[in-house]
């Protein structure tokens, strides 16, 4: 389980763009045009520097059946970033002397193995043990079915521990399904009317809420994955699955108010803060860090149905950023380091989208070791069921998309292959060549 008067408008190849006449911002608008018409990206961005949108833009539709457009206010699903929510939350608590990181899980679920060794604080950052029931192989089984408090408890309780608490940390669901729980104990109030009353309606949070099944007429947005050549709508989950770890919807626009608004001390106290932001065995209390370069963001992903969703935030600058794809056919990772380099003004070539259907038998033809003159540096190519993979020395290996029978690229390198004969290959990358043999 986010103006001002310098904002210009303009509609391009199904995007609805706001942002200042600034190249970085066209660039990015390019980028992600290049995806979306590659049907590689539907979903939506927003920039925020300090309090200021400067860039808001939605790509592709928010139901394709229908042919309704996504609009920078079109809402999706956001998945783990509600855990940024959650965490805030449950600090509220502790500064309103109601828990303490130190509390443990048994003062409110006993039953819980290893309750009585499990904190407050080990739920926030994952360091609990307790199994993470979206790992559970009948998950996927109950996920369209609504779930009661009862029923979730059993099944979380229902698994052995992951590992003792405080051992080590390992990214579970469950820790944030029971942090709900104790929020609505302690407040006697729903999650949902908690998350509404603490934190969207005194920021003012027009567009994020607690989601129910879609409805396009409240410009939400369905998710989707490519298939077959076309956008195929993805089954829905009922939001009791995902509750408090991630069932909020939102835009990236109110995401990035958010996290400003987190950072600004309108949510939690300073000390507050610094206690999400304190990594431990590489995580935070309800949030992460995203370096891009010696830059370091603080923020979260999420994930939900085809939904793709990520939020940060670099406080040096005072800048924030959102991303939420509800078209799943490209690396959201990828897609943000693309954008960070087009704001950032690091050259950043439009990745090569297209692919080709290349027979097993030619893949297979380019297998062995290649050496090269140019460069003291060997690639192995290998076959496996999903295709070409390639290997240079001392580094990962890593597939290969073909563009043509004799030609492959791997996009988040920029790197391009293109075969002469069986025995003989080019390499390209950052604007060099060199040339590679059979052993």
């Amino acid at each position: 389980m986010k103006k001002t008067a310098l904002f210009l408008f303009f509609i391009v190849a199904g995007a609805q763009c706001f942002a200042q006449t600034e190249p970085k911002f066209e660039k990015i608008d390019g980028l992600l045009n290049h995806f979306y018409s590659n049907d590689r990206f539907m979903g939506s961005v927003s920039i925020r520097e300090k309090n200021d949108v400067v860039f808001e833009s939605a790509y592709g539709y928010a139901d394709v059946a229908n042919g309704i457009k996504a609009t920078t206010h079109t809402k999706y699903k956001i998945g783990s970033i509600t855990k940024m929510f959650t965490a805030a939350i449950v600090f509220q608590l502790i500064e309103d002397k109601k828990l303490t990181l130190d509390t443990k899980l048994s003062q409110f679920y006993p039953d819980v193995k290893n309750a009585d060794s499990i904190s407050i604080g080990q739920l926030l950052n994952h360091k609990s043990g307790i199994y993470n029931y979206t790992d559970a192989p009948e998950f996927m089984e109950y996920t369209t079915s609504p779930q009661t408090k009862a029923e979730l408890l059993k099944r979380i309780m229902s698994y052995e521990p992951a590992f003792k608490p405080g051992e080590k940390a390992e990214y579970s669901n469950s820790n944030y399904i029971l942090l709900g729980f104790i929020i609505e104990d302690i407040t006697k109030k729903t999650y949902k009317a908690n998350v509404n009353d603490r934190i969207v309606n005194p920021l003012k949070l027009k567009d994020t809420y607690y989601f129910s099944k879609t409805n396009p007429k409240r410009n939400e947005a369905y998710s989707y994955h490519f298939e077959d050549g076309k956008w195929i709508q993805s089954d829905e989950w009922d939001s009791s699955i995902a509750y408090a770890a991630g069932a909020l919807l939102s835009t990236p626009n109110d995401l990035t108010k958010f996290i400003k608004a987190l950072f600004d001390g309108k949510i939690i106290k300073p000390e507050s803060l610094e206690q999400m932001k304190k990594m431990d065995m590489g995580y935070g209390k309800g949030m992460f860090i995203f370096p891009f370069g010696e830059r370091h963001f603080y923020g979260h992903n999420g994930g939900i149905e085809s939904f793709s969703s990520v939020l940060g935030y670099y406080p040096k600058e005072q800048m924030a950023i959102s991303i939420i794809k509800n078209g799943n056919n490209y690396d959201l990772d990828e897609i943000m380091v693309g954008v960070l380099s087009c704001y950032y003004k690091i050259p950043y070539p439009l990745p090569n989208l297209k692919t080709a259907a290349v027979s097993a038998d030619i893949l297979k033809g380019y297998v062995g070791v290649f050496a090269s003159k140019d460069i003291p540096l060997k690639m192995t190519f290998t076959y496996t069921e999903e295709g070409l993979m390639a290997q240079a020395t001392g580094q990962s290996e890593f597939p290969l998309t073909p563009v043509a029978d004799n030609e492959f690229v791997f996009n988040p390198a920029s790197i391009n292959i293109v075969f002469k004969d069986k025995n003989s290959f080019v390499l390209k990358q950052g604007g060099m060549e060199f040339n590679f043999t059979r052993e």
